[in-house]
């Protein structure tokens, strides 16, 4: 099938002919395993600008002769989801807008993209409020860490809390950033009332020093373990079982979480890690991403040289767009050759809250089977 921006490029290129295109297609145009990108005003050049690891960053659009409308095709895998902007640049300066011909947006903690739906992508519905799920509720307690100083912690109750009963323990990094950009407590909600994933109680962390207390601190360690999870267990009824226990995060928070594990073997039980920046080095202790994942590199390293199993179940995701993949690949079978039993997922994304989000639902179902799944187990 010829795909609708060559069938115009035969055409006319009148201004009525742009008006007529741009008014009959939703853009980007998606067809069959590939994407065109549209962009319609005066500029000395059109840039694409996204975040896909192994495609220049920035890609030029054409200029259609004749007329002020800009286009380029690329490929694009069935599945596929990516963020992107334009760069549009004026008088020899680039300015950076997304896509106004493009509804959908992907918010972060910096802004907004815009983002496209490959082929046989569509956004989960299970991330949505369900009037049929009843929600749960929220507490913040205003902990106060000997390590780390004030400490507020968002606390997750089910719907169906109850004192008499007692609750796995699931504790997420970067906590605010997961419920915002991640949709996680509708998420909780939804698996919960489906009984897709057992009841839980959801501790929500946060941290103003990430990149330091993420990257193998022994002070973050000992505050979720020494500190955070007794005062839990003395508030709240939680099963105390390392079965019971859950750490989870993303990029540095999954660092945060793999690498707490790795001190206190065996307390949790369930790892959730997606995208980690597990950075690594064969020879030496210099890594190409800067400074900041220096002490990334030396605990991977040592981690590499002698794998241990550290938990009892294992979920890792990540996106196969974005520059973590090979290391995530890669640890892959070390953390198998443990004993640990681990469960990877690649998606066709790059390193992004909705990546995140759409791999929750198999990766806490895969960790917590609720009654639901467990018949078919």
């Amino acid at each position: 099938m010829k795909l609708a921006i060559d069938q115009f490029l035969e055409g006319p290129k009148t201004k009525a002919a742009v008006d007529d295109f741009l008014d009959a297609h939703q853009f980007p145009l998606v067809q069959d395993d590939t994407i065109t990108f549209v962009w319609r005003g005066e500029a000395e050049a059109v840039h694409l600008r996204h975040w896909i690891y192994g495609l220049g960053s920035s890609q030029g659009l054409s200029r259609m002769e004749g007329t002020d409308l800009w286009h380029q095709t690329l490929p694009l895998p069935s599945g596929s989801r990516v963020e992107y902007k334009f760069e549009i640049v004026r008088d020899g300066n680039g300015h950076w807008i997304r896509d106004p011909l493009n509804p959908h947006l992907a918010r972060d903690p910096f802004g907004a993209n815009s983002v496209a739906h490959g082929e046989d992508y569509s956004v989960p519905d299970w991330i949505h409020p369900d009037p049929q799920c009843p929600p749960g509720t929220y507490k913040v307690i205003d902990y106060h860490s000997d390590v780390l100083g004030h400490s507020p912690t968002r606390i997750y109750l089910p719907a169906r809390f109850r004192e008499s009963r007692d609750y796995p323990l699931l504790i997420v990094h970067d906590g605010e950033d997961y419920l915002r950009y991640a949709s996680l407590g509708h998420i909780l909600d939804n698996l919960m009332a489906r009984r897709e994933i057992p009841d839980m109680i959801v501790a929500f962390t946060d941290s103003t020093a990430r990149l330091t207390e993420y990257a193998n601190d022994e002070r973050h360690a000992h505050f979720l373990t020494e500190e955070l999870v007794p005062f839990m267990e003395s508030e709240f009824p939680l099963r105390t079982q390392p079965q019971s226990r859950c750490l989870m995060g993303a990029s540095f928070g999954a660092v945060a979480a793999f690498s707490t594990a790795c001190r206190y073997p065996g307390f949790y039980g369930r790892l959730l890690l997606q995208s980690g920046s597990f950075a690594f080095t064969d020879i030496g202790e210099g890594n190409r991403r800067g400074p900041a994942f220096d002490p990334v590199v030396k605990f991977m390293n040592e981690f590499r040289a002698a794998p241990s199993a550290v938990s009892e179940r294992v979920f890792v995701s990540c996106g196969m767009y974005e520059s973590l993949i090979y290391e995530n690949r890669s640890l892959i079978p070390l953390l198998k050759s443990t004993g640990m039993n681990v469960h990877f997922r690649e998606a066709r994304d790059g390193h992004n809250w909705e990546n995140w989000r759409d791999r929750l639902r198999e990766g806490l179902s895969w960790l917590f089977p609720g009654a639901f799944l467990m018949m078919y187990e």
